[in-house]
């Protein structure tokens, strides 16, 4: 099974949709779609995903399932001095990576952003959802490795956001969520590729194999638009 997540085109966040750029940019995403001729697409409930989602959706004559859980992570807001109130995946890397020893995947919740905030149990839902969501499709967790039930050859687009897209990566790829959000970054309408690596017929484990994928950007003569970034985009 390949899994595709796919981040929302250039975001119109107040009115809850995407931009006159974002429009286009969904629409430079369909050849691309076309060619990998995906088995399902899903999409987050908000119609920032809906809307770049759709002209893939169209263009199959397929339909976009919603998937509630994959909408953008609720309740992660901490208070970083002197930045002030932010997203916890907006957490400056030049805090995160200052500590010693670095953060680890089963403790990173203890570091000082963190240990007070509902992350947490924002990203233990995430990963229940994210078991819950990937045994219906024959891949069942246990630990870090997936038990092949039924294995196939799927490929399963998720249209779904920046923050959310992160996070989930890092409970497939087991990297520690702090680092996931300082060292990653997933443009609008960028394609990660996770391949379920299978070198047994038991046993299935995530592998990315493509990060931040915007050739299709590139083919339609346009650039990467930078939200999400909150620093210099040069």
């Amino acid at each position: 099974m390949r899994l595709f997540i796919v981040r929302h085109a250039d975001p119109d966040y107040p009115n809850n949709t995407i931009t006159p750029t974002g429009h286009k940019e969904a629409q430079a995403l369909v050849p691309r779609m076309v060619k990998l001729k995906p088995d399902r697409l899903y999409s987050s409930p908000l119609g920032r995903a809906i809307h770049t989602g759709q002209y893939t959706a169209k263009a199959l004559g397929m339909k976009l399932e919603i998937e509630s859980w994959t909408q953008e992570i609720p309740g992660t807001d901490v208070e970083i001095d002197p930045w002030g109130r932010m997203v916890a995946w907006d957490v400056p890397g030049e805090l995160i990576r200052a500590k010693r020893p670095l953060p680890k995947h089963d403790d990173w919740h203890t570091m000082e952003w963190f240990a007070k905030s509902t992350v947490r149990q924002s990203f233990e839902q995430l990963q229940k959802h994210s078991d819950e969501f990937l045994a219906r499709h024959g891949y069942v967790r246990e630990e870090g490795r997936y038990r092949c039930e039924k294995p196939h050859r799927e490929k399963i687009v998720v249209f779904c956001h920046g923050g959310f897209g992160l996070t989930w990566l890092s409970h497939l790829l087991e990297i520690p969520l702090p680092l996931m959000w300082s060292a990653f970054w997933l443009a609008p309408t960028s394609v990660t590729t996770v391949l379920f690596d299978e070198r047994s017929k038991k046993w299935a484990v995530p592998r990315c194999v493509g990060l931040c994928d915007v050739s299709h950007l590139y083919a339609a003569g346009m650039t990467t638009t930078p939200h999400g970034l909150k620093a210099n985009f040069e």
